[in-house]
């Protein structure tokens, strides 16, 4: 695999997924001690959205780095269908 440099977003990410990391601990112990399913599934909803949040924003940065990255010096008219393939990605 091809190691890029990190991306400004990485730090970030890495920041959120600690976070996340953390959380899931918490979850585990929280199952351990029988905490309420209600409870559980609450905080194990949030540390779901947390990386699901993470992965996005490593995608979305990584296709803007490497569109741009590729792009540079294509014809015009070529770059107007990648810039909408980006824009449209956005909604994933």
């Amino acid at each position: 695999m091809n190691a890029h440099p990190p991306h400004q977003s990485h730090p970030a990410i890495v920041k959120r997924l600690k976070r996340a990391g953390g959380h899931l601990q918490s979850v585990i112990e929280m199952i351990e001690t029988e905490r309420a399913c209600l409870d559980i599934a609450q905080q194990l909803h949030a540390v779901e959205k947390a990386i699901a949040q993470a992965k996005k924003t490593l995608i979305h940065d990584h296709l803007d780095h490497c569109l741009t990255d590729a792009t540079d010096g294509i014809d015009p008219a070529r770059r107007v269908e990648i810039d909408e393939f980006r824009a449209i990605a956005k909604y994933l």
